[in-house]
């Protein structure tokens, strides 16, 4: 079977010069792990997995212990996440990290092989844990709260466009937790006053056709979080500025790709404390014991050229809010 990598070290070793002199009776013996990692592509999840690495590395050197991460894409396609789980659990990992997505395909192929997933719009929701605060099982992680941060997004949304009025959202019809976040916005949209008009997808070839059911419809465009969309992002903003459609998500990384606006967590913060929550397994913790984490703090991003592109003006007040204007 050919298997993706990320085109970088695979293998942290953690033992430096300064151990090598060390008297052979007194060196700690290195303990070798394996973390499987699983993203949706080495394009926006390699720099993730980079900080996630980093972190991982400056943990284990406290003990000399080595750590060997296997990397695997998926491309967003659930058919290679199943692939890919069936691979590391014959392996034998000590412990598979995941988006969210991955991480409920991982569940059903694993009881006993930790696994901590990072993000997950819905951890509960689909199944990942019991609760935030007790998860059980073998899994933990950290929760972007997609669906608690919407209402956020769209005042966001209505700062920049006043006149705003029809909202189109797409979302994954095929993942449990992006259908909660469009039932979520789709009714606080409805208490606003806005038309709603919801646009399904289930593959990458579904979105040129949801874009074209969306012309002259809406007046602006809510994109949902998941591995199908992170994925196809380029593509899905590509249409939305040939619809003339501002948009806004929850990945700042979507904004960069040309999305008029972003609000949500910091990622590369929570792939750093992710490799916090591995760290702890591999000595010895449960992953059941360790409540899942939410974002404390979330970052706005604004696409100065994206909305110059649309014609459309922000106001100081945006401006000053803003956690990182692209220019």
């Amino acid at each position: 079977m050919h298997l993706d990598r990320l085109k970088r070290r695979e293998f942290i070793t953690l033992l430096g010069g300064a151990a090598a002199g060390w008297p052979l009776a007194v060196r700690a013996q290195p303990v070798s792990k394996t973390v499987g990692f699983i993203g949706t592509g080495a394009s926006g999840f390699g720099a993730w997995a980079a900080v996630f690495a980093k972190r991982l590395l400056e943990l284990s050197d406290i003990d000399h212990r080595t750590v060997a991460i296997e990397y695997r894409w998926s491309e967003g396609r659930p058919e290679r996440v199943t692939e890919i789980a069936v691979e590391f659990v014959q392996q034998k990992v000590d412990l598979i990290v995941a988006y969210g997505g991955a991480a409920v395909a991982l569940k059903e192929a694993t009881a006993s092989i930790p696994i901590v997933f990072v993000p997950a719009v819905d951890p509960v929701g689909v199944g990942l844990v019991t609760s935030l605060s007790h998860p059980g099982g073998n899994a933990t992680g950290l929760s972007i709260q997609a669906t608690e941060a919407a209402g956020k997004r769209l005042e966001l949304l209505r700062e920049v466009i006043p006149k705003l009025r029809r909202l189109a959202i797409l979302f994954d019809g095929g993942y449990a937790a992006t259908v909660q976040e469009k039932d979520e916005v789709q009714d606080l949209a409805r208490t606003l006053g806005l038309e709603v008009v919801p646009q399904e997808i289930r593959r990458a070839e579904d979105i040129a056709s949801a874009f074209a059911a969306l012309k002259g419809q809406a007046d602006a465009l809510y994109v949902t979080e998941n591995a199908l969309i992170f994925t196809n992002r380029e593509t899905i903003i590509a249409l939305a500025l040939d619809a003339e459609l501002p948009t806004t998500c929850t990945n700042a990384d979507i904004a960069r790709a040309g999305a008029l606006m972003s609000y949500g967590p910091n990622f590369p913060a929570l792939f750093r404390r992710a490799a916090e929550m591995v760290d702890k397994i591999l000595r010895g913790t449960k992953p059941g014991d360790i409540p899942v984490e939410q974002p404390t703090k979330f970052d706005l991003v604004i696409n100065l050229k994206t909305a110059k592109v649309l014609g459309l003006t922000i106001s100081d007040k945006m401006l000053a809010l803003a956690d990182e204007l692209i220019e």
